[in-house]
């Protein structure tokens, strides 16, 4: 029998490792830059072209290699960090498996030029594909300079596989941010496409939390300090009242390592409860320290997750923490004890002066019970209510009216031809419209099926309409996240279709001059947030390109929502207009908007 198990060549399994460790541009951003951030380095600067896809490049001032150790450190698992098993459940530093450049070199071009402080030469060494092609002394700055060209060059069907060039550049994005909140010691660069996104100054953690998010930020943090025998826990809070509709800062630090934790997220949130509404997210920049024997940093290639020994005790103190910074914010006097004294005396009244007390004015006309007649489920397209001729016309029988409106759903034209029109409708429990066909009762669920109506809109008007617009008076000033500004600059032609007038101001910063007319001007900020918030749930599913994703974020956003009251000329319209769609019984995620239930089923439930 021939033997079938065979050995691996080298440039194969760093390949296959390079497929865990490597996944995109912005894995290599992350494990240059650790390494960059381990070598002591107090200047990181990163430059990239084309998303990542074409250069890829990190500097530093830090300890630089030898020609020997250059070398070394492309061969997998070759590590300066650990020596023995042991050393696993003590990790100081962020790289230590020695994985990640020889993955590196087996999936691009690399150059590598490096001299320590010492010697008065570096080296300067090429690889390709795992293939050294050549390693000579050369004259250089010291630290060391990587660059990686051309990332999966030899690997085309991964390289398919990489996203447009604004979503890659948002995930390296998002890689530098986390290095650069956990070591504002360090100074930092940015450069993408010769055009500079960051250059940040050594300094605090709040001053590097303002640089990153915006000047905004200065004062809406509150600090989190808690300290017991275990461990301890700094950072920074975001004050209840500028909690946001998306996930965005929201960054967990242990040992200066990024981390991601829904149960610690849970200690967070909860930590919030009764502050901000029910759909808003806190934000945050907290940091653990514990001993590294306490945690287990090994159990992803990526590092990002991590084991706590005991994640109830972690869960208790930061709950309690973030809960104390909390308490003081909202118990913070807001009586200034040290007033000048005329300014008291501005508020004085004149000696003699008669002091009435406040009268109150009561409208006797004024009805808290009667309803406005004003159509919730008109917003945005200003159409007028269907009347009951509307209605009949409708649902006429006349075998061309029928063959004209209805040809684009099989199920929408047998449930025209074959219902009674109903004329009065009811809700349930504010969720569900109910009426009167001819085989039963027919639901239909208010949200689901207002997002098929707006979905149906949206795409129309991306096809190539142009959704109205309300110029603003004041033109507002919205900060945003750099991954959701970079969201906000890739949809800016297709929003502006749907009403939004934006115009970038700053690296963080639009300015909003215009938004869509059914769109409120109270709350614009909150109206975007949800729509990035939506956009990045439906970027996740494959197969749709922007204006799918964008008009179904926008229907989510825009629908009526489960809970809001209805009358009837409302659920009419609604109604009505369902039923004018091409799928009127499929929502926009594939959900049901509507079902029948039958006379037989209701007798058959009520003689149980």
């Amino acid at each position: 029998m021939l033997n079938a198990i065979k050995l691996l060549p080298d440039s194969v399994a760093n390949q296959i490792a390079a497929g865990e460790v490597i996944q995109r541009p912005a894995s290599a951003v992350k494990e240059m830059m650790e390494n960059s951030v381990d070598s002591g380095a107090t200047e990181i600067n990163l430059l990239i072209k084309d998303a990542g896809k074409t250069l890829i490049q990190v500097s530093d001032n830090g300890s630089g290699m030898s020609a020997i150790d250059a070398r070394m450190c492309f061969e997998r698992h070759a590590t300066s960090k650990i020596t023995k098993a042991e050393d696993l459940f003590a990790i100081h530093t962020l790289g230590f498996r020695g994985e990640a450049m020889a993955s590196i070199a087996a999936i691009a071009q690399v150059e590598v030029k490096t001299k320590p402080h010492e010697d008065e030469l570096g080296t300067c060494l090429r690889i390709e594909g795992s293939k050294v092609l050549g390693q000579e002394p050369c004259p250089c700055k010291s630290g060391t300079i990587i660059s990686v060209k051309n990332l999966f060059f030899n690997v085309p069907a991964r390289r398919n596989f990489l996203k447009s060039n604004n979503a890659e550049t948002r995930h390296i994005l998002e890689e530098f941010n986390r290095i650069a909140l956990i070591n504002p010691q360090i100074t930092f660069g940015f450069v993408h496409n010769d055009k500079v996104v960051f250059r940040l100054p050594k300094g605090s953690l709040k001053s590097r939390i303002v640089g990153i998010f915006g000047k905004v930020y200065d004062e809406r943090l509150l600090s989190v300090n808690q300290k017991t025998d275990i461990l301890s826990i700094s950072g920074f809070i975001v004050k209840p009242e500028y909690s946001k509709k998306t996930r965005g800062e929201q960054y967990f630090f242990v040992n200066n390592r990024f981390i991601k934790h829904p149960y610690l997220n849970h200690a967070v949130a909860n930590a919030f409860t009764e502050l901000m509404p029910a759909d808003a997210f806190p934000s945050f920049f907290i940091h653990i320290e514990t001993d590294p024997a306490d945690i287990d940093v090994n159990i992803h290639p990526t590092k990002t997750e991590v084991n706590f020994k005991d994640a109830r005790y972690v869960y208790a103190v930061l709950h309690a923490a973030v809960k104390q910074s909390v308490g003081m914010h909202n118990l913070t006097p807001t009586i200034d004890f040290d007033v000048e004294p005329g300014i008291e005396m501005a508020f004085q009244h004149p000696a003699g002066a008669e002091i009435r007390p406040p009268e109150i004015k009561v409208n006797p006309d004024y009805n808290p019970f009667k309803k406005e007649t004003k159509s919730q489920l008109s917003m945005g397209f200003h159409q007028n209510i269907h009347n009951k001729q509307d209605w009949e016309k409708f649902f006429q029988q006349n075998n061309e009216e029928t063959n004209t409106t209805t040809d684009t759903s099989g199920k929408q034209k047998q449930l025209w031809e074959e219902e009674h029109q109903p004329t009065i409708f009811f809700q349930i429990h504010q969720r569900f419209i109910a009426c009167n066909v001819r085989s039963g009762l027919l639901l239909i669920d208010q949200q689901k099926a207002h997002e098929r109506v707006l979905y149906e809109q949206y795409l129309k008007l991306l096809a190539g309409g142009q959704q109205a617009s309300q110029q603003q008076l004041f033109p507002h000033d919205i900060y945003f996240s750099p991954e959701d500004v970079s969201i906000l600059v890739d949809l800016k032609e297709l929003l502006h279709q749907l009403g939004y007038v934006l115009e970038s101001f700053g690296p963080n910063r639009f300015v909003v001059n215009g938004i869509p007319a059914d769109v409120s001007g109270h709350d614009i900020q909150a109206n975007l947030e949800l729509l990035i918030e939506d956009y990045k749930k439906y970027s996740k599913e494959p197969g749709k390109d922007k204006k799918i994703r964008l008009a179904r974020a926008m229907a989510a956003q825009m629908s009526v929502k489960s809970g809001t009251s209805l009358n009837n000329e409302e659920m009419a319209d609604l109604f009505n207009r369902l039923f004018q769609c091409q799928l009127p019984d499929t929502a926009p995620d594939g959900a049901k908007t509507l079902g029948i239930i039958r006379l037989e089923e209701i007798s058959a439930f009520m003689k149980q």
